[in-house]
């Protein structure tokens, strides 16, 4: 076997496989950063949550109503 064959295979093999490696470092680094959203976008609607339910219960609270009502009559009268 000559040896510039031996050489273009061996330099076909050894890119490949350099360049197999390359692509999963890739997507495993693309893999942490979406992780690292996922995770900060959870973080995001747990909090939203929380402030959705102290404005429900502002809303619902009698006392809410009732400067509702007050200040419509403000209005009107």
């Amino acid at each position: 076997m000559p040896i510039s064959v031996l050489t273009i295979v061996l330099v076909s093999v050894i890119g490949g496989l350099l360049y197999a490696a390359y692509e999963q470092h890739v997507k495993l680094q693309i893999s942490k950063n979406n992780n690292q959203q996922d995770s900060e976008t959870q973080q995001q609607m747990a909090a939203l949550k929380e402030r959705i339910e102290v404005l429900e219960k502002i809303v619902t609270d009698d006392s809410y109503n009732l400067k509702k009502e007050i200040d419509s009559l403000r209005k009107t009268g």
